[in-house]
């Protein structure tokens, strides 16, 4: 897959009734990276071994996604299941907490799963995606409802499973290299890794449901309380899908928090700027 591909290994837990798969490296405190959509583990691939220098990292296959379980249910795929699976690989790994990374749908999980359990989270980690009362905001401005208008696509049945397979795949290689502002961060070996596990029999379908399910789970609804936990925000500020203004105003809802932005970076920013996500990271870790 990788030239970077070498120390980790592919390993399966059991968490909320779901074999769900992981790649880790390292020993030490627990680090667990969630990705977004279209990916898997794959897109922490600049991440695993840096931070396997100090911690035990973990990148896990969200579920539905690669290797991980895909429940048929299009109510399975629920933010107090995905919180549930984050708990139980947590617990399972032998650990009682852990510094909790998230990017897009994981930065959601994480979010969330920091409210539910902030004792279970000694640090957080987003990267391109609001604090949920800022994205709740954002959904009642026609800026952020016309670039979220794939969300609503991706509420039909059938037809967005169509799309996204049409061509080998061409839309989730359009999605990754056409929003990314540095085309070389993926090589056509990622693409590929990309197109193999969104591939996988019922991958797309779950993936998808995330995205069903979330107007009905209260994803919108702006009401949420204080985070009191340390918290670093990266954004890569030429994202197509998330404007920065969704980033404005965190401070009102996590304390302690900081924010980094990226200017030359899209919303696959630990992927386009690696080393400079990794800085920010280490910077924020050792604070």
């Amino acid at each position: 897959m990788s030239v970077l591909e070498g120390t980790w290994q592919h390993e399966y837990i059991i968490s909320n009734g779901l074999r769900l798969h992981y790649v880790t490296q390292g020993e030490g405190p627990l680090m667990l990276m969630l990705h977004g959509f279209p990916e898997f583990w794959y897109s922490w691939r600049h991440q695993i071994p840096e931070f396997a220098k100090d911690y035990k990292v973990v990148a896990l296959d969200l579920r539905g996604y690669n290797d991980s379980d895909k429940p048929k249910a299009q109510s399975a795929y629920v933010m107090a299941e995905f919180i549930k699976d984050i708990e139980g690989v947590i617990k399972g790994l032998g650990y009682d907490k852990c510094i909790l990374v998230g990017h897009d749908w994981g930065g959601a999980i994480a979010w969330s799963f920091a409210y539910a359990h902030p004792e279970m989270v000694e640090r957080l980690i987003v990267l391109n995606i609001p604090h949920p009362a800022k994205f709740a905001e954002g959904f009642r401005t026609p800026q952020q409802l016309l670039k979220s208008s794939y969300m609503f696509l991706f509420q039909l049945p059938v037809l967005p499973e169509m799309l996204l397979q049409a061509g080998d795949y061409q839309a989730i290689e359009n999605g990754l290299k056409g929003m990314a502002v540095n085309k070389s961060a993926f090589t056509p070996a990622d693409i590929e890794a990309y197109k193999d596990a969104a591939a996988k029999r019922g991958a797309l379908t779950a993936a998808l449901n995330y995205y069903r399910n979330m107007l009905q789970q209260g994803m919108t609804n702006p009401n949420w309380g204080v985070l009191n936990v340390p918290t670093l925000m990266i954004w890569g500020e030429k994202d197509t899908a998330l404007g920065r203004e969704l980033s404005y105003g965190t401070a009102t809802y996590v304390n302690p928090f900081q924010v980094r932005y990226i200017p030359d970076a899209s919303h696959w920013v630990q992927q386009e700027k690696p080393e400079l996500v990794n800085e920010y990271m280490r910077e924020f870790l050792s604070s």
